[in-house]
C-alpha cells in the first residue's frame, strides 16, 4: 500500500498563501485519482480538490478560484496551492489516493490555521 506524507501546513494570516505537498512512496500515475480533503473541528471530512491521471481537476465550491491542485508524476508528488486564505479554511488537510480497484489510501494530515 502506498504511503502518503503531507507537508507545508502552518499558521498564516487571512489573505495569505500556503502550498501543501503530498509525497507518495510509489508512482502516483497508477492511481485513478489524487485528492485533498480537509476536516475542521466538529465537522465531517470534505473533499477540497481532486485530480485524475489526465490532470482533470474538480474543486469544492468554497475553494474555486483560490486553490489549485497539481501533480508532478516524476516526483510522485501532488500539490495544493492555497491563495486568499480565509479563517474558515482552518482544518487538517489530508491527501488521499484512489487505486483502480477503488481502494483508498490516506496520509496523516497537516494542520492549516488561518488567523483573522
Amino acid at each position: 500500500q502506498v504511503q502518503l506524507v503531507e507537508s507545508g501546513g502552518g499558521l498564516v494570516q487571512a489573505g495569505g498563501s500556503l502550498r501543501l505537498s503530498c509525497a507518495a512512496s510509489g508512482s502516483i500515475f497508477s492511481f485513478n485519482f489524487m485528492r485533498w480533503h480537509r476536516q475542521a473541528p466538529g465537522k465531517q471530512r470534505e473533499l477540497v480538490a481532486r485530480i485524475d491521471r489526465n490532470s482533470i481537476t474538480i474543486y469544492a465550491d468554497s475553494v474555486k478560484g483560490r486553490f489549485t491542485i497539481s501533480r508532478d508524476n516524476a516526483k510522485n508528488t501532488v500539490y495544493l496551492q492555497m491563495n486568499s486564505l480565509k479563517p474558515e479554511d482552518t482544518a487538517v488537510y489530508y491527501c488521499g489516493a484512489t487505486s483502480p480497484t477503488g481502494a483508498n489510501s490516506w496520509g496523516q494530515g497537516t494542520q492549516v490555521t488561518v488567523s483573522s
